[in-house]
Formats: C-alpha cells, sequence, structure tokens
C-alpha cells in the first residue's frame, strides 16, 4: 500500500461515517428511534458523506468500474451513492440488532443457511466462517450468536479510531461474542486455533490483507492480494472455509446465506493448498458482488491499494 493510499484509507475511516464521535453518537441515536426513524436520518448523511467525502466517492467509482465495465458514467455514479446509502442503512441495522431479542430479529432474516453451522460444527475442528467487507457483515455475527447460540470469535484489525474498535468490542461483548485483534502473527494464530480446538466458530474477512499476511489471487480479472492467514489457519488445523454473507433483500430482510464449504486439501504442497483455498473463496465473493456491487464497501482505491507488500 503506498503512503497517499494509506492516508485516504485513514482520512476515510476517521475523518467521515467511522470516527469514533460520529459512531458514538450515531450509536445511541439509532437506538432511541424506531427502525423506520433511523433510516429517514441516516440516508440524508450518506448523502452529504457521498458530497463532501471526494476521494472516498472517486474510489467507489473506482472500484465499481472494475465490476461494472460496461456501465456508464452516470450508472456508476448512482452505484456509488446506493453503496453509500446502503452501508448507512446496514450501520442502522447492526446498531439495532445489538439490542433485540431472539424474537425481534428473527422477523427480519428471510433466509439463513444455519444447517451448515450445525454440520460443520458436528465435526469437531471448528468452522472458518470467512467473508469480505460486503453485506452486513457485523450483523451475521448477532444472527449466530441469537439463533444459533453458537460460540463466535472475530478475528480483524484495529479500527484507525481507538474509540471506534473499543465500541465495537464493547457491541460484540454483548452477545458474548470474543474479539481478537490482529497483533503479532503467531499471537493471534495461537488464539485463533484455541478456539477452534474449542470448536467454536471464528469469523475473518479476506478481501483485505494487513502486511506480509497475503496471498495472490485472480479477482474481477486482476492479481488481488488477499489475506492468506485463515486458509493457512484452515490447512494447519484441517478446519473448514465457510464462506457467509448477509445480504439485504428487496424487502429491508437479510438472507444470511453460506456457500459449500472449501476444505484444505492436505494432500497438495502448503503454499498450494492455501492459494487454491483463497481462490475458491475470491471467487465465491466476486459471484456476490457482481449480483449486488453496492454492497461491496471499499472506500479507497482497492486494486491501487491491494499491492503486494
Amino acid at each position: 500500500m503506498t503512503r497517499a493510499d494509506s492516508e485516504l484509507d485513514v482520512r476515510w475511516h476517521a475523518g467521515a461515517l467511522n470516527n469514533g464521535l460520529f459512531f458514538g453518537a450515531m450509536s445511541r441515536l439509532v437506538s432511541s428511534l424506531p427502525r423506520r426513524c433511523s433510516y429517514a436520518l441516516a440516508q440524508p448523511g450518506a448523502w452529504v458523506a457521498y458530497r463532501l467525502t471526494r476521494e472516498g466517492r472517486r474510489a467507489v467509482i473506482e472500484n465499481l468500474r472494475v465490476v461494472r465495465p460496461d456501465a456508464s458514467e452516470r450508472e456508476l455514479r448512482r452505484l456509488a451513492l446506493l453503496t453509500f446509502r446502503s452501508y448507512a442503512r446496514d450501520f442502522v441495522d447492526f446498531i439495532r440488532g445489538v439490542s433485540m431479542t431472539r424474537a425481534e430479529l428473527e422477523p427480519l432474516i428471510a433466509a439463513f443457511d444455519g444447517y451448515r453451522f450445525d454440520e460443520l460444527l458436528a465435526e469437531g475442528r471448528g468452522v472458518i466462517l470467512v467473508g469480505g467487507h460486503f453485506g452486513n457483515w457485523e450483523l451475521g455475527g448477532i444472527v449466530i450468536r441469537l439463533l444459533l447460540g453458537c460460540p463466535l470469535t472475530v478475528v480483524g484489525k484495529p479500527e484507525p479510531s481507538p474509540m471506534v474498535s473499543e465500541l465495537r468490542r464493547r457491541l460484540r461483548e454483548s452477545f458474548d461474542i470474543e474479539t481478537i485483534e490482529i497483533g503479532r502473527v503467531l499471537e493471534t494464530a495461537l488464539q485463533i486455533r484455541r478456539a477452534l480446538t474449542a470448536n467454536k466458530v471464528v469469523a475473518m474477512l479476506l478481501d483485505r490483507h494487513l502486511g506480509r499476511d497475503q496471498v495472490e489471487v485472480a479477482f474481477f480479472g486482476r492479481p488481488t492480494q488477499f489475506a492468506k492467514s485463515p486458509a493457512m489457519i484452515a490447512y494447519l488445523s484441517n478446519a473448514p472455509l465457510l464462506p457467509s454473507f448477509m445480504i439485504r433483500q428487496a424487502d429491508g430482510r437479510f438472507a444470511a446465506v453460506c456457500s459449500t464449504p472449501i476444505r484444505p486439501d492436505t494432500t497438495r504442497p502448503p503454499e498450494e493448498a492455501i492459494r487454491q483455498m483463497t481462490q475458491a473463496f475470491a471467487s465465491v465473493l466476486e459471484a456476490r458482488i457482481r449480483a449486488h456491487p453496492h454492497l461491496w464497501y471499499q472506500f479507497y482505491p482497492y486494486w491501487r491499494a491491494e499491492q503486494p507488500a
């Protein structure tokens, strides 16, 4: 990642919708309002963010141009605005989900492939739930805890804003969701391995790498660096990768969908098997993004930033 791209990423997160003051204030406000009123409040905010964060807007359009190469500039701008609006709506539903009971959450879920978790956990090796910055991944954790009751551990890098990191951690803890913040590689890997040994679900996002934790895949026809550690840990522990996504439907409800589990082929050399597993996930994610491009939340120039370290 170049210095300019890194600064752009920080400006988006720390200076717009994901800074501590905004996140905290909106969390309190959204929690106290009916869902429809929360949406009504979030939509003008999304439009303002779209207009004022010029670098973020340009980055989203640049990314969408790769996803939809045949789209006109007008169509790309429309999709970019829809992306900002969808992000705001997903934020509302995640915050509201934190205070929901199971009875309140169930009507919001149009479909749920929960049987995938039951089948894989019965094998006793844990499950590595893998996703991308696509759809409402945070709400997905609440669905797993409330509707399945599965123990869940979320692995991710700290937010640029320490306040946001702390708020996210506390929100997860309210559902007894463990958070592992990526730090030293060996220590993080050992924590993940312990969770899998305890037959837990471990959730990780692959479509952004961190430092040397990267493996190259083909993504929308371009060489792209994805996180390497999920497939590496799967290979070492023989735990399956389960691609999972929370996708908003036309009626405002969500489909919690899982794709076919990706299993490690331990007969192959480690690097080959790891690349194969990560490529399999990248292909699944690409298909989801092609169907719903406005639900992929990358507010920086993705392919310019995702270069080998």
